[in-house]
């Protein structure tokens, strides 16, 4: 997994793969050109998938692209047929997986995002999350780490499990609320920009 970008298989599998009637990224996604928010549907998200606004659709729209369409999934582990979309994602100087429910519990009912979250959780963090409310700074997460090792975070509160069970409860260390708080600044900003930009 670490050697993905030198993977051919995976380059062969990405240069034969598009969306098809995927659009999950239309949902998770902040667009600011079209003023919409993280979390909810885009306007131009058609019925049976797809975009209709696709050859002019904004950069960032273009220029995302989840990691089944970069080829490092199996070819049945597109995001619509998991219930969750799947990214690398940098975090300091390491990357963790991001699996983003697309459903409410879709990582415990699917077994496809189960079998993915598992082969990542040995190498980096694999970061669950929901798209319920991407703008809420206290909506619930989970960390999936090696040898069976889970945190269920919510608000500065970390829930630390062990296969299954409650091993410690306790409050994020002070630099972890600090670098949260700044988050939560950036976050709300950009949130007040972009309804200020949708108003307009």
């Amino acid at each position: 997994m670490g050697q993905l970008s030198d993977d051919p298989e995976r380059a062969r599998r990405a240069a034969e793969r598009s969306c098809g009637e995927c659009s999950a990224c239309c949902s998770v996604l902040r667009v600011d050109e079209l003023a919409k928010p993280a979390g909810r549907d885009c306007v131009h998200q058609r019925s049976a998938g797809g975009c209709g606004i696709h050859e002019l659709r904004p950069p960032i729209c273009r220029a995302y692209h989840c990691l089944w369409l970069q080829g490092g999934l199996e070819d049945d582990e597109r995001p619509d047929r998991t219930g969750g979309l799947v990214d690398l994602e940098a975090v300091g100087a390491g990357v963790q997986l991001s699996i983003r429910e697309l459903r409410a519990g879709a990582l415990d009912a699917e077994p496809a995002l189960q079998a993915i979250a598992e082969r990542y959780r040995n190498e980096m963090p694999v970061r669950v999350t929901d798209t319920a409310d991407l703008e809420d700074p206290d909506r619930p997460f989970r960390v999936l780490l090696a040898d069976g090792i889970e945190q269920r975070v919510a608000g500065e509160r970390i829930e630390i499990f062990e296969c299954g069970e409650l091993r410690e409860v306790r409050r994020m260390r002070w630099l972890e609320r600090l670098g949260r708080r700044a988050s939560i600044w950036r976050r709300r900003r950009a949130l007040a920009r972009l309804e200020k930009k949708g108003a307009s």
